[in-house]
């Protein structure tokens, strides 16, 4: 009996080898696993675009235009219009030369080919905004006489491109990397109206006594958002509007806008102003209209004429505020206000908030600048 007990486990430790069963591995050997075997899946090529940059818009229906690029869109009722804007576009397509006004803004071109512009001569609006361009080719300008609106904000221009088309009468280069102005590169633009270089790279070093010669009729000169320290010399006199906002300037230099007989606008906020900086009639001048030099560090209000509108002083270091002294004329000779209107100061908005003021607001003051329609304090 004892026999059998025994004989029985072993009998079935060996059917299950038999049919195959695995077994424990003995302590110390390992076993090598079966190679797996290697999908035969294709591998994905390299983007050649880069993977940042969103795919090009495929090609839009054929136009009535036989010349019209597959990947523009020329308008039927306006043949002399090419819109190549917001469609992710590396290159410049070819510009037909029936093209007067051509939109290229919102994509990722890099730079301007010349055969794409060859047969464009009669091109007169060009917007670039919004695009990846370092440098212009100067034989691209050269070909396009008419030009007169060139638009390239918001690329990556560093210097202002030479050139530059007789006719133009606007040129926006603002939100670039611009710190250099070739010499000369605006000597022949009498026709520019607007040159608009905000928020760039330009210091005082860049601008020369004979940078703006030839502007002769130059009406509004945007330089905000610059390092600049000093007043930009040799302005053309011809301006109307003068943008310095955001800079680093501490002083106006004696007399600096007694030659601008058609100064009407000027914004000096965000600056390093003081009284120190500024001679006693800096802006007391015939024509201006509209003053802001917010955000400085002015102490006294600066002398003005009858014919200013809107003053902002806001965020300055203002204490207090005499009416007396800061009015154009002498509070003496207002004692029949409506016979002489023309003499009457213009100022009808004052802000002074962000001061170290305290209402009420002065009775002189009140008194001098009776067309006061709203004082901030």
């Amino acid at each position: 009996m004892r026999a059998s007990f025994w004989l029985l486990p072993l009998l079935l430790i060996l059917a299950s080898v038999a049919q195959g069963q695995p077994t424990r591995p003995k302590p110390g050997i390992r076993r090598k696993p079966k190679p797996r075997p290697t999908p035969s899946f294709p591998q994905p090529h390299e983007p050649a675009e880069p993977t940042d940059l969103p795919p090009p818009l495929p090609p839009g229906p054929p136009s009535v235009f036989p010349d019209c690029p597959r990947e523009c869109y020329c308008p039927p009722d306006f043949p002399s219009a090419l819109y190549c804007d917001s469609r992710n576009l590396r290159k410049v397509p070819v510009i037909p030369p029936r093209i007067h006004y051509l939109y290229l803004q919102n994509n990722f071109i890099t730079e301007l080919p010349l055969e794409s512009f060859k047969n464009a001569t009669g091109l007169r609006w060009i917007n670039l905004d919004n695009n990846r361009i370092r440098k212009v080719d100067q034989r691209v300008l050269e070909k396009l006489p008419s030009l007169v609106f060139l638009y390239m904000e918001k690329n990556q221009l560093e210097e202002v491109p030479s050139a530059l088309p007789r006719n133009l009468e606007q040129l926006r280069l603002s939100q670039n990397l611009i710190s250099r102005i070739p010499p000369g590169v605006f000597s022949k633009l009498e026709n520019l109206l607007l040159l608009d270089l905000q928020h760039n790279r330009l210091s005082d070093g860049v601008f020369k006594a004979d940078t703006f010669q030839g502007l002769k009729n130059l009406m509004q000169l945007n330089l905000a958002h610059n390092i600049l320290r000093k007043m930009p010399p040799k302005v053309p006199p011809a301006i109307h509007q003068l943008y310095l906002d955001s800079n680093r300037i501490e002083t106006i230099p004696n007399g600096y806008f007694k030659g601008f007989p058609n100064l009407a606008f000027i914004r000096m906020n965000y600056n390093r102003l003081s009284d120190r900086g500024l001679p006693k009639n800096s802006f007391n001048i015939s024509n201006l209209l509209v003053l802001h030099l917010s955000h400085n560090k002015i102490s006294n209000v600066p002398a003005i004429n009858n014919k200013l509108e809107h003053l902002y002083l806001n965020n300055n270091s203002i204490e207090k505020i005499n009416g007396t002294q800061i009015c154009p004329n002498n509070l003496v000779a207002f004692h029949d206000f409506s016979s002489d209107l023309e003499n009457v100061p213009h100022l009808r908005y004052l802000r002074l908030d962000g001061n170290f003021l305290k209402p009420p607001i002065p009775l002189d003051l009140m008194m001098c600048f009776r067309l006061l329609q709203s004082v901030v304090i």
